[in-house]
């Protein structure tokens, strides 16, 4: 709704300020008379513009979940760059430095973190570890302090606990476990120049079916 008003902002002003808006105001002249204030008001406008600029990241997330592409691989770090997305106009608009409190961040973050603790499952973890564009220094490199899937404590808790629920039998639960190092490490079979260069490149279906077929059973869970 409010991103809504900013496109047809040129059109509201156009109104209330038009020689027929006194036609308007004659069912409700005092609402009427708010409007137009509002609609003039620039101040008024700074607000919906700030609005807009933390909350169209949370909505564009909700957005890319909400498809029949699967995307089940992106979630993860979709949650992770969405609350970063939030974090830099409000810090911009406060006129916050990097490590300074910010309540109203602080309590976006919290509802945030909270609804995310809710719907992360096992299965965003593995299928986060299992995407190679992650493990690329292009990836890695974009945003300071990203690290890669393997390096995350809680991701690497909740893809051991996949691991162990769909390979039950111990010498098969050991093999996906060095499978999974190796693909992490870029060893043995991943250290391929052309392996590592298409990590940054490939979409995770493309590269485990170019590169993965080595595996016996990782290739399976991507």
């Amino acid at each position: 709704m409010l991103k809504r008003l900013l496109l047809i902002k040129v059109a509201l002003v156009q109104m209330v300020v038009h020689p027929n808006w006194a036609a308007y105001r004659e069912d409700d002249t005092a609402k009427a008379q708010r409007v137009k204030e509002h609609v003039l008001n620039d101040i008024w406008w700074d607000i919906i513009e700030y609005v807009v600029s933390f909350t169209e990241p949370i909505y564009a997330m909700i957005r890319l979940a909400d498809t029949d592409k699967p995307c089940l691989h992106l979630i993860y770090e979709m949650w992770d760059s969405m609350i970063e997305k939030v974090k830099m106009p409000i810090y911009r608009f406060e006129g916050k430095e990097e490590g300074e409190e910010c309540i109203l961040y602080d309590i976006i973050k919290e509802i945030l973190v909270s609804r995310w603790t809710k719907s992360n499952t096992p299965l965003h973890c593995l299928a986060h570890s299992l995407n190679p564009r992650y493990y690329s220094p292009a990836w890695i490199n974009e945003v300071p302090g990203r690290i890669s899937p393997n390096a995350d404590h809680e991701v690497t808790e909740m893809r051991n606990k996949c691991f162990q629920k769909f390979y039950p039998d111990q010498e098969d639960f050991k093999t996906i476990k060095k499978e999974f190092a190796d693909f992490a490490l870029f060893m043995n079979a991943f250290e391929n120049p052309d392996s590592i260069e298409d990590r940054a490149d490939f979409e995770p279906q493309q590269w485990w079916g170019t590169h993965g077929v080595s595996t016996r059973l990782l290739i399976f869970l991507h």
